[in-house]
């Protein structure tokens, strides 16, 4: 079985997508559509910069978005098939489960773009700069990563925002609590803590009024049917149910994005082969999650033409 899957915030970087857009017109259609939805020229941002329009929020969602779709739009064109053919189920890491839904046809790339383009300029709004922090602990289980969220905390939000793989997690909240869990990491046995370069506190409840945004959006918006099933962030479980894709995308922008627990779960419902579009970033957490397996699962980093080329001579 194969899973396709759709990286994350932070996978962005300036000059993405211009190697496909010069050689596919497939590739370029797919970031027009997305200029013309959001009615700014985002994939100039992409291809020349500077990097940090690429890094705000409102715009890394749909850029991102954009190149993994872009990748697959031109892979499905070349190999003369669907994701529906080759995919068994698809899943992002949180603004990549808006693209894994576009990819498995809940949602047109037109609103995918519009809805993660909101999403993001509501997070950025959601709390004022210099209130929240997110920071990454390396060397950290779930168990270790949750007891010092509750020791930093001392009244302020500090939570588990990201369950990476057994070695990475990611606490978002206050400020002052984010730091405070930095500087008492050694005394959980945890080998660094390292502040994010993030605007906004992402999946912790700080971010409610976002939350109340999406609720509002994916109502007017809701996603259709699903040709492929998905695995949720927040539940790490498949789901196929339309409306229960559309609460769970809500409870995602306050909630926990359980990628660790998604991958052991896919792995377990037996698939063997993880297929990363429009990035390199889950590739590595997909491999140290399920590193103490039997059978371990093949997992492909798919970015250029001729990466694409070599899946399509595989499947």
């Amino acid at each position: 079985m194969r899973a396709f899957v759709f990286p994350g915030q932070g996978s962005q970087k300036v000059g993405m997508g211009v190697e496909l857009a010069g050689t596919s017109a497939i590739a370029r259609a797919v970031f027009e559509e997305v200029d013309e939805a959001l009615g700014q020229n985002l994939f100039q941002i992409m291809a020349e910069g500077p990097d940090d329009a690429l890094t705000l929020t409102e715009n890394a969602q749909p850029a991102i978005m954009a190149n993994a779709i872009a990748t697959l739009r031109v892979m499905e064109a070349e190999g003369g098939m669907t994701l529906a053919d080759k995919a068994d189920f698809v899943a992002g890491h949180s603004l990549g489960e808006y693209t894994a839904l576009c990819a498995s046809g809940a949602f047109s790339l037109a609103d995918t773009a519009r809805l993660l383009k909101l999403r993001g300029r509501s997070m950025q709004a959601a709390v004022p700069v210099g209130i929240g922090a997110m920071c990454a602990l390396l060397g950290a289980d779930i168990e270790k990563a949750t007891a010092l969220a509750e020791a930093a905390a001392e009244g302020e939000i500090c939570t588990v925002a990201n369950d990476n793989d057994p070695g990475q997690v990611v606490l978002s909240g206050h400020k002052g609590a984010i730091d405070r869990a930095i500087a008492l990491v050694k005394d959980f046995g945890i080998k660094r803590g390292t502040a994010l370069p993030v605007s906004a506190p992402f999946h912790c409840p700080l971010m409610q009024p976002a939350a109340d945004a999406m609720a509002e959006a994916l109502g007017a918006t809701p996603p259709g049917a699903l040709r492929v099933a998905l695995y949720a962030n927040v539940t790490a479980d498949v789901v196929t149910d339309p409306a229960v894709v559309q609460r769970l995308l809500v409870e995602q922008v306050c909630g926990r994005v359980r990628w660790r627990e998604s991958v052991i779960a896919m792995q377990a419902a037996g698939v063997t082969e993880f297929v990363e579009m429009g990035g390199k970033v889950l590739g590595p957490m997909i491999g140290r999650s399920v590193s103490d397996v039997p059978e371990k699962p093949k997992v492909t980093s798919i970015v250029t033409m001729a990466d694409i080329e070599a899946l399509l001579k595989e499947i």
